[in-house]
């Protein structure tokens, strides 16, 4: 007869949560779908599988809402016709009668355990990939549309264009703008473009096969011509890297190498390039002082140039000055001179390549010294960074290399401006992303293991305001239930805002799953002795 009874009570319990879940689910998926229509302009194959997709990530929540809806309607329906008092006026004890919604409550934080640290983020990961996967039509529907295209997930390149031929997947009448900070760094425009894309499992990158093209820094009052060439930008994740969308093994393995998080990675090329032009710069201003000496020489695969200037200085980030009067003579790699240029500014830019920088040396209005003839910009590509410097950049890793004390050791000296700023950011993100992992793998388990409390105090609740209205329970279940809630928020805040005291945050987390379980347990004896 117990066993009936729990039965019964479970299927009332069951049949409220399903169709509770199924409409919250339904209704907040497509809320979310709403931010990558909106940003990315995708199309309507996309918006269902982003939907399906997005299932999981609100199930995490939803799951736990509909279960205190179920809980606290059931059983406020059976107090209020009065089954509860008939059946422990027969005998059957409290927590007989509550078992069926223990069961649930237990099954429910199971389930949201298993979705936040494994299911969700392994479902973000697929809704990545089908964003990849359609990352063309995307970038040419923006364009159409808005004219222009943000690179995600940071605007650090924003892709104008006049026109978009989708069939022959070209742009035409380009402007590539390369945001540094808010502030304007390179920009290059191309009357045309083919667009390749090619997605890969940590970032995406786009490589633009563009003709007619120019480019000009915004410090530089000239334009370089380059003609015909291939420019290429990776970009990171379309929904944005972030903890939150990690799994727990993703995590353990982040905390081991910490170049897995994208983020850090990119900020460690970023210092690790500023450093190898720093490094770059001592030895073309060591050389060029040296009477015997007085030039530098740069060797690409099929070239290599020698020059002398004045002086050499840093005026930008990954960028070496030249002051002039500058003399380069270019050969060939038989050694043959194909010409000898003057000029009286220069600059030499280095890219984010961590197993060798690569060079561009730029040399402004220079002129050849065969012809007499004035050029208004020459450039020099496909450098490389002398091996004795490279060697030195690769004695330790690349974190270790690029961390203050790597880097000292390095260049022997006090780094720059620019690159103790690149060093700062990269030190606060390692501080952050351990902080992270911890605060999100805390808040995780403090939120799943909270279903039980949650919903028990949702029964209670709906047990006790018998007499009212059935939704009056729920509402007043949903209190504690948002004091949990903020009790995680704050602690998150708290971990990440204030590193030196991260444990004062997951305490305050704790705090709170604590703060619902003294008040299930109080709510029950006091039912117990009624």
């Amino acid at each position: 007869m117990v066993f009936t009874l729990q039965r019964y009570i479970f299927r009332e319990l069951f049949k409220v949560f399903a169709l509770a879940t199924i409409g919250l689910t339904l209704i907040l998926s497509l809320g979310g779908v709403l931010q990558p229509v909106q940003e990315y302009g995708v199309g309507p194959k996309q918006v269902v599988h982003i939907l399906v997709y997005f299932m999981p990530i609100t199930l995490t929540f939803v799951l736990p809402m509909a279960a205190l809806f179920a809980s606290a309607l059931a059983y406020g329906r059976f107090a209020s016709d009065n089954e509860l008092d008939a059946c422990r006026a027969s005998g059957i004890s409290l927590l007989t009668l509550v078992y069926p919604g223990l069961v649930l409550a237990i099954l429910v934080a199971i389930a949201n355990l298993v979705l936040s640290f494994h299911v969700m983020p392994h479902f973000v990961h697929l809704a990545e990939k089908a964003l990849k996967a359609d990352a063309k039509q995307i970038l040419f529907r923006n364009i159409e549309r808005r004219g222009f295209y943000e690179l995600p997930p940071d605007g650090e390149y924003l892709l104008y264009a006049d026109y978009a031929d989708t069939k022959n997947d070209t742009l035409h009448g380009i402007v590539v703008v390369e945001n540094e900070r808010g502030a304007i760094g390179r920009i290059r425009t191309a009357g045309a473009a083919r667009i390749h894309f090619d997605p890969h499992d940590r970032f995406n990158e786009i490589r633009l096969d563009v003709f007619d093209a120019r480019q000009m820094r915004a410090m530089d009052t000239f334009w370089g011509v380059i003609g015909k060439a291939s420019v290429t930008y990776e970009f990171g994740s379309l929904l944005g890297d972030d903890i939150k969308f990690k799994k727990v093994n993703e995590m353990k393995q982040i905390r081991a190498n910490l170049l897995l998080f994208d983020p850090i990675s990119k900020a460690a090329r970023a210092a690790y390039s500023q450093l190898a032009v720093e490094l770059l710069a001592q030895d073309i201003a060591r050389t060029l002082a040296r009477p015997e000496d007085g030039v530098y020489r740069l060797v690409g695969p099929d070239r290599f140039i020698v020059f002398s200037a004045k002086s050499c200085g840093l005026p930008d980030k990954k960028t070496v000055g030249l002051v002039g009067p500058i003399r380069a003579e270019e050969f060939d790699s038989s050694g043959r001179r194909l010409r000898t240029l003057t000029c009286n500014k220069a600059v030499i830019l280095a890219d984010e390549d961590v197993t060798g920088p690569g060079l561009v040396l730029t040399l402004s209005q220079p002129q050849v010294e065969e012809t007499g003839q004035r050029m208004m910009n020459y450039i020099v590509g496909d450098l490389a960074m002398p091996k004795p410097l490279t060697e030195r950049l690769h004695r330790a890793g690349l974190l270790e290399t690029t961390v203050p004390e790597g880097a000292s050791s390095v260049l022997g000296s006090a780094p720059s401006s620019m690159l103790d700023g690149l060093q700062r950011d990269l030190v606060k993100k390692i501080k952050r992303t351990g902080v992270s992992i911890k605060a999100e793998m805390n808040s995780r388990l403090v939120f799943g293991l909270g279903c039980v409390p949650m919903i028990m105090i949702g029964i209670g609740l709906g047990i006790i305001n018998r007499g009212g209205h059935l939704l009056s329970a729920f509402g007043a279940s949903c209190l504690p239930s948002a004091v949990l809630i903020v009790a995680i928020i704050s602690g998150k805040h708290v971990t990440e805002n204030k590193t030196a005291q991260g444990v004062s945050g997951i305490l305050i987390m704790w705090a709170g799953l604590a703060a619902l379980t003294v008040l299930a347990a109080w709510l029950y004896a006091k039912l117990s002795r009624n």
